[in-house]
């Protein structure tokens, strides 16, 4: 971890040590964080646009099908923004480790915000071009692929290290609550405002995230090493810099186990459509896909239980073979409920998860080198559910919904206790 905190609260690292708090407040988010002015500011940035953007996530899929009346193309499309975001996402974390990381927000950010500007302007000249957006969607991700990285490695150059943990939990808490939030509001003003003001919402937001980024203090690289071209040789080196670290590379390992073998969303239809049919397909579809996220914004708001924790990476072991039981109870119920809340205590155990792997991403590398970090981070958590959707897809049609459910997360347990067991160092780490 860096030493030069140029934009953090020195001080407030200092209380901390002596301050735990009292009572139920310990058991409740955690806002040290907040203390700090320029946390804040990218924080408020995270709120406008987590329910902006899923305006958008829900508007595209459904304007392509109005269009086609194929969910195929609902599917091409989807994959056509999966490629940018990939690759963009990967070159992204090697710019942001070559330039000043504000500057790179205001960009991207700026460039999401038009692309939402574009989506609307299309959309209420009555465009029926699935390939216009397409390109729209493909440009966006391609900005979204650069900022994600940058932003996440903007946050170790804003606060404290011991309150890592406690920023990657308030930014989960709020694009979690997005997810939940956003998709219901969009199903509800879609009837009321019509599809190209969805999109014109989401500009608007955009452009209250790209004032709040402009307000952030100037982020340059720190050392002359990080003033460096940005070209696919740096993001090699981003991959041997992983490699050489056992910890990094096992806390991209333990996501890939999580997700790839457990994460069993592509069975979500089937399964409301035949096992929980009775309580009615689209409310129990809805429920399934909601569970998830709700039990991450419950984590999220009881995170004071578990971000002061120093062993990050006991911490997600624990929260993948959590993850796992959580999957394997969910793979067993016939009732739509206890499905419901197993996959609530999954989205738990995910959010712990993914906290301590972004602390371990923050604090345990370079500045110079935590953009590449968090780019591969991206391709990570971007890529891992989309292969086990086909995983799931495949082993549901051969063996039964139930059985490949249930079956994945036993596989989570047993995957992630073996690796715990094999790599002490991983199992010991401690911020």
């Amino acid at each position: 971890m860096d030493t030069a905190k140029d934009t953090a609260d020195e001080s407030a690292e200092g209380e901390d040590r002596a301050v735990r708090p009292d009572g139920w407040r310990r058991w409740t988010v955690d806002t040290r964080p907040l203390r700090h002015p320029a946390y804040r500011r990218l924080w408020s940035s995270t709120i406008v646009t987590a329910i902006g953007s899923q305006l958008t996530a829900v508007a595209v899929p459904k304007q392509v099908y109005d269009i086609t009346g194929s969910s195929a193309y609902v599917g091409y499309t989807s994959f056509v923004g999966l490629v940018p975001l990939v690759v963009f996402a990967l070159w992204g974390g090697a710019i942001a480790d070559s330039m000043d990381r504000r500057t790179l927000l205001l960009v991207t950010n700026t460039g999401i915000a038009v692309t939402s500007v574009l989506f609307w302007v299309q959309a209420a000249a009555g465009s029926e071009s699935v390939l216009l957006l397409m390109v729209l969607l493909a440009v966006q991700q391609a900005f979204f692929g650069i900022n994600s990285p940058t932003r996440s490695a903007s946050i170790a150059r804003l606060v404290p290290e011991s309150e890592l943990p406690a920023a990657n939990a308030l930014g989960s808490t709020v694009m979690q609550s997005g997810m939940v939030a956003g998709p219901l509001l969009a199903g509800a003003l879609i009837p009321v405002i019509g599809l190209p003001e969805l999109y014109l919402l989401d500009a608007l937001a955009l452009c209250a995230a790209v004032w709040a980024v402009w307000r952030l203090p100037a982020l340059p690289p720190l050392t002359d090493a990080g003033k460096r071209r940005a070209g696919w040789r740096q993001v090699a080196d981003g991959f041997r810099y992983i490699t050489a670290r056992q910890v990094l590379l096992l806390s991209f390992v333990a996501d890939i186990i999580a997700m790839v073998l457990g994460m069993p969303r592509a069975l979500f239809p089937q399964l409301a459509a035949t096992t929980y049919a009775p309580w009615g397909e689209g409310f129990a579809l809805g429920l399934l896909f909601a569970a998830i996220p709700i039990g991450a914004v419950a984590g999220g708001l009881l995170s004071g239980t578990f971000s002061r924790a120093r062993r990050h990476g006991l911490m997600v072991i624990g929260a993948v073979v959590a993850w796992g039981a959580a999957v394997t109870g969910f793979g067993l119920s016939a009732s739509l409920w206890w499905a419901v809340a197993f996959l609530a205590i999954g989205g738990v155990a995910d959010m712990v998860s993914m906290v301590f792997r972004s602390a371990i991403l923050q604090s345990a590398v370079t500045d110079e080198m935590r953009g590449r970090m968090q780019g591969v981070f991206t391709v990570v958590v971007a890529g891992g559910p989309r292969l086990a959707d086909l995983l799931h897809g495949t082993a549901g049609s051969a063996l039964g919904t139930r059985t490949a459910v249930a079956g994945g997360g036993l596989l989570v347990i047993v995957t992630m206790v073996a690796l715990a067991v094999t790599t002490p160092a991983f199992r010991r780490y401690r911020a």
